[in-house]
Parts: C-alpha cells; structure tokens; sequence
C-alpha cells in the first residue's frame, strides 16, 4: 500500500471505531483486528503504520471526533509533517481543503477533568496515555521463578510476589509455561487485588464479576486448593472463557454462576451469608485503563457514568449480603475517578454501620478515601482503585 492509502484506511477505521464507542459497539482492538483480516493484501508494514496513524488519533482527542477524517486533519494542524499523506491519489486521502473542519481540544474531556482522585495530578494524568508493560502472574502451584528466568532470562521481578514484566511484544504463546497454566498475562494492579482478597485465606470466595476470570484464576493460584471460588457473571461469552483456562491451569476449585440481569439474587440466594470473601471488580468508567484501551474515553458521558455509579452501589449491596460475619467484602474499579471508588466506599460505609474498612499491607499503591490508590505513574500499574471491608 501507498503511504496515502495507508492514511485512507487509518481514517476508515477510525470511522468504524467512532461509530462503535457513540453506539456501544466493539472494541477498537476487535474492530482493526476483523479489518485487516479482511484485508490480507495489507502486509505488516502496512498494518503496523496504519495502527500508528489508528492510535495517534486515538489517544490524541479525548472528545468524540465527528469521523475519521477530522480526527486526522486535526493531527494534520498539529504535525504539519502528516500533510504528505493526503495527496489524492488513487485509493489515497484527499488533499486536505482550506476549509475542512478538523477535531480539536484535549486528550481529557473538559467535564471529566475535575472528577479525578485528588493524587492524580498533570503528571499522573499524562502517564495515563503511556504505553502499557507486559505484566505477567506466576501460578506457583504450576511453576517456580528459577523456570520463568529459565523461559525469559529477561523478566524483572515486580513488587509482588509471582509477579514479572516481560519486554514488549514477547511472544507467550509458543512458551511451555504459557500452554500448561503456569502464567498468565494480568497487570501487576489486578494481582495487587486479588492479593488483598487471598489475605485472609478465605474458604469460600466469590468473584461477584468475574468477566473472563482474570482475578478468579489469581484467587485459585493464591489460595489452598480446598478453597472454593464461585466465579458469577451476567455476560455468558465472557463468563465461558473462564472453563478452558482454568484447566489450562489446572484451577480444580473453581465453579461458575451465570447470572440473569437484574436477577441476581435469586442465583445466589443460597450464598447468603456465607461467603469469606466477596470480590467486586465493578463495571466501570475505565479511566484507569486508557494506556490499553484509549477509546474508552469516547464511550463514556455524564449520563452513562451516572448510570454506571448506581450499577456499582447496587454490587455492593448485593455482594454484601453474601458475606458472613467476620468475612470481607473487596470492592474495586478499573478507574481513577472518586466517584466509582473513595465516594462509593464511604457512602457504603456511611449506610451500613456493621461494616468497617480493614488495612491492607502491600508494597505498592497509596492509602486513599477509606482505601488504595494504584496508578501508572505512581506505581507501573494500571489505575485502580480498591477497598478491603469487614463484617462486624
């Protein structure tokens, strides 16, 4: 492909992936995968710049660009240098008209700006849009560190224990380890999390969102295999990709639950006061993901973070039924604004007096609002924020 023509397919992705965020559709990653799959002319150096044309745009503009083309045109006034790629020619972009409207504005949405955690400042909010480190969990069960090192003699150990980065763009795939269970790839913050539900090495856990069973597999590797973890989800894909890697890692302790939305408790009623531990890795806004998942701020509005905040209260109710006197109730986001963390675990607290926050000792992270705060600056995390409860 032609440099123009590179250009051209950047922008018709990025239509797709505008239309997709304003309409909650896929995600911009699924999209430009089903795109060049669709496309095998394009060959890797074609599919490697169109995703930087893609993702400059991307992680540029925080506000819903109008199409593609404004997106690009607005990195056009900014690097004059892009100019040479709208040439008109064949199968190219168009030459760029004096008049042609084009995105503008800041990689934050204006009305999000203020509602950050007070430790985010401008240097946190920048890290943000980093590039994301692999980040990889050792299933001590399934491996030691002396064969991590052994597979990738590069690995850094990370502050928690299992815990590795790997270089860029290493392959897992084709490693041993990876095939058997031995490792999953979850960022050093999702460990963090499922380390401060282990503590108390409860003997019923339940992952009151599991999704695709990330924090679930952790519980199991962390915890004595006659432990039981019930994994419960309303998304059934997600909810079933739990099964095949569970065997892969040979997790025996683990059930799932699907749940019908909005009827929740009926699936779980026999849990009712009688779990350890409850684990709520809430729906949420994602601010803490934007390094992985950029489009995640053209998703979201006021209306739909105030839908979201009332989703994550009603969670933590209904997971607080289930936990026993004495047991633990984690409650944590994917986010950075202390309206889905410090204001939902305060209220909590405020309503339900029977309960009482529970100090967790780990290396990283920062106490904040009746919990801890992990960020990309601060910590090489994503940004989380999470509360550890008890039952009185």
């Amino acid at each position: 492909m032609i440099p123009s023509a590179r250009m051209q397919a950047a922008m018709e992705l990025l239509d797709w992936i505008i239309a997709a965020a304003r309409d909650n559709g896929a995600s911009a990653d699924n999209i430009t995968k089903k795109y060049f799959k669709e496309r095998r002319y394009a060959g890797s150096g074609d599919r490697r710049a169109i995703r930087e044309h893609l993702y400059a745009a991307i992680r540029r503009w925080g506000d819903r660009p109008e199409n593609g083309r404004q997106a690009m045109i607005g990195l056009v006034a900014e690097n004059p240098e892009l100019a040479e790629f709208f040439d008109g020619s064949k199968y190219g972009a168009a030459a760029i008209q004096a008049d042609e409207p084009a995105a503008s504005g800041a990689q934050i949405p204006e009305w999000l700006i203020t509602k950050f955690s007070g430790l985010i400042d401008d240097q946190e909010k920048s890290a943000l849009f980093d590039r994301a480190p692999l980040h990889v969990r050792v299933n001590g069960h399934r491996s030691t560190d002396l064969e991590v090192k052994s597979a990738w003699p590069e690995a850094k150990a990370l502050a928690l224990p299992n815990a590795y980065e790997l270089p860029a763009g290493t392959q897992l795939e084709d490693k041993k380890l990876f095939r058997e269970g031995a490792i999953e790839i979850q960022d050093l913050g999702s460990q963090a999390i499922a380390m401060a539900g282990a503590a108390t090495k409860p003997q019923l856990a339940l992952d009151l969102c599991a999704g695709a069973g990330g924090k679930t597999l952790a519980l199991s590797a962390m915890l004595p295999s006659a432990s039981k973890i019930i994994a419960a989800d309303t998304d059934r894909g997600r909810l079933s990709r739990i099964d095949p890697r569970k065997r892969r890692a040979s997790a025996r302790n683990i059930e799932t639950i699907l749940l019908a939305p909005g009827k929740e408790i009926e699936a779980l009623d026999h849990l009712k006061g009688q779990c350890d531990l409850v684990l709520i890795d809430a729906p949420c806004s994602g601010t803490g993901t934007w390094r992985r998942n950029p489009e995640l701020r053209w998703r979201m509005s006021p209306k739909r973070l105030t839908h979201t905040t009332e989703l994550q209260q009603r969670l933590m109710e209904l997971g607080s039924e289930m936990v026993k006197p004495g047991g633990r109730l984690v409650y944590a986001v994917c986010s950075l604004l202390d309206a889905e963390g410090g204001e939902q675990a305060e209220a909590f607290l405020s309503k339900y007096p029977q309960w009482q926050e529970i100090s967790i000792d780990l290396p990283i992270g920062r106490p904040y609002r009746k919990g801890t705060l992990l960020s990309p600056h601060h910590d090489g995390t994503d940004g989380f924020y999470f509360t550890c409860l008890e039952k009185l």
